[in-house]
Parts: C-alpha cells; sequence; structure tokens
C-alpha cells in the first residue's frame, strides 16, 4: 500500500507500493533519508524548492513548474505507471506562468496538492476526476485561508481533504485544522505518515 508522509509547511514524501519515492515541495521537517525517484516542485519560492534536501536516484525524475508549464499548457507526465498531471494554481502572490499544483495517480490512489494558490476555475472541474486526498494551502497571507480552502475542498470534493501550508511561523498549527470547516476533513500533522486507499 502506498504511504504519505506530511513534513511539514508544503513538503510531502510519497512512497509506492513497489518502493518508488516522490518528495513534492522539499524544505520543511524530516524525512529526507529515502533517496527520490521522483522530485515535484510547484513554484520556486525558496519555501518549496530546496532540491539540495533529497539525495536523487540514478534516473531521478524532476519536475518543477518550468517543465509542467512548458509550451505554455498545464502538462502530464507518465512515469513507468505513476501519473503526474499539472494544475492551475495563482492568486494575488503567485503567477498563474510559474506555478501548478499537482494531480498524482499511483497504486490505484489519485492525489491533488494545491500548490500555493486561492480558488481556481479548474478546481470545478476536479470534481469529476475522484480524486481520493486534496491537500489544499491554508495560510490566509500568501494563499488563500482556510475558509476559501474549504469552499475549494467542496468543489472538488474528494473522498479526503487535508490542510496543509497553514502557517509561516511552524511545520503546522493542529487548532486551525481542528476548526477547517471541509467536508470529510482528515488531519494529518507533521511528522505523521498515513497508508494510501483509493477506489480501485
Amino acid at each position: 500500500m502506498a504511504k504519505l508522509l506530511y513534513q511539514g509547511h508544503g513538503s510531502l514524501r510519497i512512497i509506492a507500493q513497489d518502493g518508488r519515492v516522490i518528495y513534492l515541495d522539499p524544505y520543511a521537517g524530516g524525512g529526507y533519508d529515502k533517496p527520490a525517484d521522483i522530485v515535484l516542485v510547484t513554484h520556486g519560492h525558496h519555501d518549496h524548492s530546496k532540491l539540495e534536501l533529497i539525495i536523487q536516484n540514478e534516473g531521478c525524475k524532476t519536475i518543477t513548474n518550468k517543465e509542467a508549464l512548458a509550451g505554455g499548457k498545464h502538462n502530464s507526465f507518465s512515469l513507468d505507471g505513476i501519473e503526474i498531471e499539472a494544475t492551475e494554481a495563482r492568486n494575488f502572490m503567485h503567477n498563474p506562468k510559474a506555478c501548478v499544483g499537482f494531480i498524482i495517480a499511483l497504486d490505484g490512489v489519485r492525489i491533488y496538492c494545491s500548490g500555493d494558490t486561492s480558488k481556481t476555475k479548474q478546481m470545478q472541474e476536479l470534481a469529476n476526476r475522484e480524486i481520493d486526498y486534496a491537500l489544499f494551502c491554508g495560510d490566509g497571507v500568501f494563499n488563500m485561508g482556510p475558509k476559501e480552502a474549504a469552499q475549494c475542498a467542496r468543489m472538488v470534493g474528494a473522498k479526503h481533504n487535508i490542510l496543509i501550508h497553514v502557517t509561516l511561523r511552524a511545520l503546522f498549527d493542529l487548532t486551525k485544522a481542528q476548526k477547517w470547516d471541509a467536508p470529510n476533513k482528515l488531519i494529518i500533522q507533521s511528522g505523521e505518515e498515513i497508508e494510501l486507499s483509493g477506489s480501485k
């Protein structure tokens, strides 16, 4: 069964059933001891792109916002059974031409990581994508706040909604996550790892 480690802030590590390791937005917390097979970076801000934390396996595929938006469109990548799709991300602090979210599909599980964003038009379309886990930013300073993030969660309609990137002063804020008024809420604290289960 695939596993997801929430490292804190906007940083995640996913381990597929076959042992391949994916990091998304490396910056915060621990858990960088496993060499990477895939690295995803939603945008170039320093708190999402600390690639020096990661040891890369030979042949590691790194997909940053530049590759994700090459050719002026949101691109998709097929990596031996792991499917990566760039999604729209934007707000007053994040240019949509330099920032993305990602949908990661592996082992019968579909994960949506919003990246640094506010509500986007594409989120309504994601309701048809049968997202199993949706992770939304919600700091309310450089991104949408918890209230708007809850609205986005209702739009996307994932089976599990997770609030991350919730504070600028710590890896995570449990009180804010507990107060988050989103459907199908799943609280994952920094340093916590969960097993992922999908609909297939």
